[in-house]
């Protein structure tokens, strides 16, 4: 009797389980899986966010990530703009080294680097130091010192082009007072580059100042207390405490102005367009040259890439350097 009522029981229950009531999930209506509840979740916490993020994700995506993609599939390609353009493989990286200079161009472009980067970096952090201070009118300096960062680069070259005007320029007549000969500061072969590296270190170095100046107010000042009571003096704070901890500032600053400066153009294009010669021929104005003036979209593409793959050397190298010697917290 008691066996007839379980089998009934049992046969009652899976019954109403095929027939879609509350029994347990048979083989033909298996349980969501994890992996289907995580992918459920992703896709409305994405639709969520959309909103918020669409504009900025289409911004990066159509004027940063499709360029991109884009000049990597021109450099393989040999297009003028009007006929259609032919596959050519790596002819292209092999005619701008041979035929068109890349390689004088890009030992330009360095050598601008080698004389702009230390100067603003060292510029930059000395002024933050100096600004660091709880002094009357500092509030005042910062920003005079950040205006000409605000300025456009293409304005402030047609000043600096008029200041270092060889006739009636203000470069010739101030060393003039002291005796010095007048210059052609943009004509000559040895004075033009540095110039150019003057111009820009005076553009960006109260930029690259904030930075340090946030740097500098983000260090405990026990810490410095502490080394002063040990008998640090005002030099062996600023090398033992002061510099270490600001590496983070420091790989952010060298990393952002390093590839800037491998990518200079406007005030190369308005003081010297590349002269006298090809003195001050850099890169990106080779760049510039090759795609609209002589209308050779592959060949300046793949200069492009080149730029792309040195500037990435150049980012690797400086954060491999600093991987293991910067502090991001103060214990």
């Amino acid at each position: 009797m008691d066996h007839a009522l379980t089998d009934a029981a049992v046969t009652k229950g899976s019954s109403r389980g095929a027939a879609g009531g509350g029994g347990p999930p048979t083989a033909a209506r298996p349980a969501p899986t994890y992996r289907r509840r995580r992918l459920r979740q992703g896709v409305l916490a994405w639709l969520r966010v959309l909103p918020f993020v669409g504009p900025s994700l289409f911004g990066v995506t159509v004027f940063l990530l499709l360029p991109v993609i884009l000049i990597f599939v021109l450099a393989f390609l040999q297009w003028n703009l009007l006929s259609p353009p032919t596959f050519v493989g790596f002819h292209n990286f092999v005619t701008i080294f041979r035929q068109d200079a890349a390689g004088h161009s890009l030992l330009v472009t360095a050598y601008y680097v080698v004389l702009a980067i230390p100067l603003q970096t060292v510029l930059a952090l000395g002024m933050a130091v100096m600004l660091n201070r709880k002094l009357p009118g500092m509030g005042f300096y910062r920003v005079i010192f950040v205006v000409p960062f605000m300025a456009t680069p293409v304005a402030m070259a047609v000043v600096w082009n008029w200041i270092f005007d060889p006739k009636y320029g203000f470069a010739n007549m101030f060393i003039g007072w002291f005796g010095i000969p007048a210059q052609n500061w943009l004509s000559s072969y040895k004075l033009a580059m540095p110039v150019l590296a003057v111009v820009n270190v005076w553009q960006w170095v109260g930029y690259n100042m904030l930075f340090f100046l946030a740097g500098l107010q983000g260090i405990p000042p026990e810490l410095l207390e502490s080394a002063a009571i040990d008998g640090a003096t005002s030099w062996q704070r600023f090398k033992g405490v002061t510099l270490p901890l600001l590496r983070p500032t420091m790989l952010f600053v060298l990393v952002t102005t390093i590839i800037g400066s491998f990518q200079i153009f406007d005030t190369v294009f308005v003081l010297t367009s590349g002269g006298p010669g090809t003195s001050t021929q850099v890169l990106n104005l080779s760049i510039y040259q090759i795609a609209f003036t002589d209308f050779r979209i592959g060949e300046a593409s793949a200069m492009s890439v080149v730029l792309f793959v040195v500037v990435l050397i150049f980012t690797f190298i400086q954060f491999a350097y600093f991987r293991r010697r910067t502090v991001y917290e103060y214990v």
